[in-house]
């Protein structure tokens, strides 16, 4: 949950305070309504950040914060096989977009995994 929180807050807050530098490096240019499209999906994964930063001391796995996991695995899911889909069309496409795509890849496994199993009680010495 920890690492999931720090990498969508790093990329909320990029989206929040740098949407001009961010369109240009994908190539949308600067026009005024991508920046704003890019500043509330800023805001989307920094609530999103904020969310699994409170959940990150909570037991989550099976039926314990279900909507919590859930909403990753779900997320890091359909974001994967967008990217993963773009990909396989286009070889060529930046590095940036191969990183993000194996950075989801592994968030979608770790969440599937700990939305599916039941978590083990903690062994107290």
């Amino acid at each position: 949950m920890t690492l999931s929180a720090i990498t969508l807050a790093a990329i909320g807050i990029a989206l929040i305070f740098c949407p001009i530098e961010l369109a240009a490096l994908i190539g949308l240019g600067s026009s005024v309504n991508f920046q704003l499209i890019l500043q509330l999906l800023g805001a989307l994964y920094f609530g999103f950040a904020m969310l699994n930063w409170m959940a990150k001391g909570s037991i989550i796995g099976g039926i314990y914060a279900k909507p919590v996991s859930m909403a990753n695995f779900t997320h890091y899911f359909i974001g994967a096989l967008a990217l993963i889909k773009v990909l396989i069309r286009n070889h060529n496409m930046p590095y940036y977009l191969w990183i993000a795509a194996g950075i989801y890849s592994i968030f979608a496994l770790c969440f599937w995994l700990i939305f599916s199993r039941h978590p083990t009680a903690e062994v107290k010495a």
